[in-house]
């Protein structure tokens, strides 16, 4: 139950309604994700503290189940900002460059939030189309309700898009570099273990498989990271982009614009966005969504 003091998730029907649950959200993951670790506090903390090296499928399973609770967890929403915040307590040592750092200090923990908006924003024209500055300010509001379920306070994030581009670009000039972090998430000659996540017989699959699938997987996981990845970002962290890749991305996005919507809803949305878009269909009053689409 939701306490009276808790954040508001976004709002039932609205853009992260449409977007966080999608499966074309994989898609974005990876460019946010690395993002986040070209920040040097938080490329050290990922690199001393997480398990995304041994246990990617896990790790991976974990963030997008906090990822869609966030949006679709209702109570849940306030319970998983304070495990989080609990989680991230004891992260602190020195980045790359001899600083100090701690995950929940104000500037760290509101990038790693914030890369999400600029990727929402630049992936939609690929993978959607391009959003409306009416859908731009729309999602930009939910995103800062988001950090407020994530205990981001309104001071440490910019509180408009006019304020948030400059902050945006100053971190891209000041602070962004090509972490070990980065060049683990990016490189394609480095070992990924094989998926242990599903039904037993698809596991089995793809182990016996994955000599043959892993350098396909990792050459398509650089493709959608670097290029679902906004320009000035890109260029910040200084990852290589071409007129041919910029044109199987464009291909790539006509085949998924095409396809996607077409799914029934059991193969578009994640499971835990599925039930509660189920669940809003079957809930009388306003917070029922009526099938209205955003995007």
């Amino acid at each position: 139950m939701r306490g009276s003091d808790d954040p508001v998730p976004p709002p039932v029907g609205g853009m992260l309604w449409s977007l966080t649950g999608d499966i074309r959200g994989l898609l974005m993951l990876p460019a946010a994700l690395t993002m986040q670790v070209a920040h040097p506090a938080v490329g050290a903390g990922v690199d001393e503290h997480s398990v995304f090296r041994t246990d990617p499928w896990g790790r991976g399973e974990r963030s997008l189940r906090s990822l869609q609770l966030w949006v679709y967890g209702g109570a849940a929403a306030a319970e998983e900002g304070r495990r989080l915040r609990a989680l991230h307590r004891t992260i602190q040592g020195t980045d790359s460059r001899g600083r100090r750092y701690h995950a929940l200090s104000p500037e760290n923990y509101a990038w790693v939030h914030a890369t999400g908006f600029p990727v929402y924003q630049y992936a939609c024209r690929y993978l959607y189309r391009p959003l409306t500055s009416e859908q731009e300010r729309q999602l930009y509001a939910e995103w800062l309700q988001v950090g407020r379920v994530l205990g981001i306070h309104d001071r440490d994030m910019p509180g408009t898009i006019e304020e948030f581009w400059p902050y945006y670009r100053k971190i891209l000039a000041d602070e962004l570099e090509a972490t070990a972090v980065v060049q683990d998430l990016v490189a394609t000659d480095r070992p990924v273990p094989a998926p242990d996540r599903g039904p037993l017989p698809l596991r089995l699959l793809l182990k016996r498989c994955w000599p043959v699938l892993m350098p396909l997987f990792v050459r398509f996981r650089r493709f959608v990271t670097i290029g679902l990845m906004p320009p000035d970002a890109r260029a910040a962290i200084g990852l290589p982009w071409t007129s041919r890749q910029e044109r199987r991305l464009r291909r790539l996005g006509r085949v998924v614009r095409a396809v996607v919507p077409v799914l029934p809803e059991r193969l578009r949305y994640l499971p835990l966005a599925r039930a509660a878009r189920e669940a809003a269909r079957e809930s009388p009053g306003p917070a029922r969504p009526h099938g209205r689409r955003v995007l």
